[in-house]
């Protein structure tokens, strides 16, 4: 459908002057394909869709980017498998790695080993949300199913050999404070872990996760952490070197992003 299709278009487009108007120099954007297909647009469509918005916010804006396709835990595994196999081939043309979202206390990581190990064997990094609704069970079968990052891994404190595994697989740990204080995946904010897993060497980095519900920047981000949790500069920029290692981007992209934050 055009006229859909233009607006999924305009949105990434959007997307990318907002980003590029706070200096992000790339982003990593995900969004679920699934939860856009409509009438006669399909998975296809869809990606090919907000990649054309991307790509021309790109050359516009100057910001590189990089997209996540997120498999929906209510969904299927068939729906899921399939969504990912059509992602599968934008990979390195636009799309960058796949992603689990959804509720995770009613649909735990052990439902989807297989669809990961499928991901898994088409060479398709991938992140897991996990660890947000208080259960590190679900962060160790994450890691377990190779995981190259976790998604919250709020439920991490306090299990030092998860602590221990995450720091020797060198695993990303994608933090979202102020989206985590909202969903109270803490419940109270003197017990949120950033500092601890920044002491204890884990590779964690300073996220947004959902900008429009969250109503939140990535420079707001940063000024909620030094506010709350007496981040110093030098620790955010560790967290900027930690975003480009863990990134899922080209080794050109990740050399110009460690030559940003040396």
């Amino acid at each position: 459908m055009p006229e859909y299709g233009g607006r999924l278009k305009a949105g990434s487009y959007d997307f990318m002057r907002t980003v590029s108007g706070e200096h992000v120099v790339y982003a990593e954007v995900r969004f679920a394909p699934l939860l856009s297909v409509y009438e006669n647009m399909d998975c296809r469509a869809v990606i090919e869709s907000v990649l054309e918005g991307l790509e021309k916010g790109r050359e516009d804006f100057g910001t590189d980017f990089g997209v996540i396709v997120c498999a929906m835990r209510h969904m299927s595994l068939e729906e899921n498998l399939e969504m990912l196999k059509v992602s599968r081939e934008f990979l390195g043309s636009g799309v960058c790695a796949a992603d689990l979202a959804g509720n995770e206390a009613a649909f735990p990581m052990s439902i989807f080993g297989p669809l990961f190990a499928q991901v898994k064997k088409w060479e398709m990094p991938f992140t897991i949300h996990a660890g947000e609704c208080g259960d590190a069970g679900n962060i160790a079968d994450a890691i377990s199913c190779g995981a190259g990052r976790i998604g919250h891994g709020i439920a991490m404190s306090g299990h030092p050999d998860l602590i221990e595994l995450c720091r020797n697989r060198h695993t990303g740990i994608e933090m979202c404070p102020i989206s985590n204080m909202q969903t109270k995946a803490v419940q109270d904010i003197r017990l949120y872990p950033m500092k601890e897993y920044l002491e204890k060497g884990l590779l964690v980095t300073v996220n947004t996760d959902n900008r429009t519900v969250s109503n939140t920047s990535l420079k707001k981000e940063i000024g909620f952490i030094q506010k709350h949790f007496g981040i110093t500069r030098e620790e955010v920029l560790v967290m900027m070197r930690n975003a480009a290692e863990a990134a899922f981007a080209s080794d050109s992209m990740k050399h110009r992003l460690l030559q940003i934050f040396k």
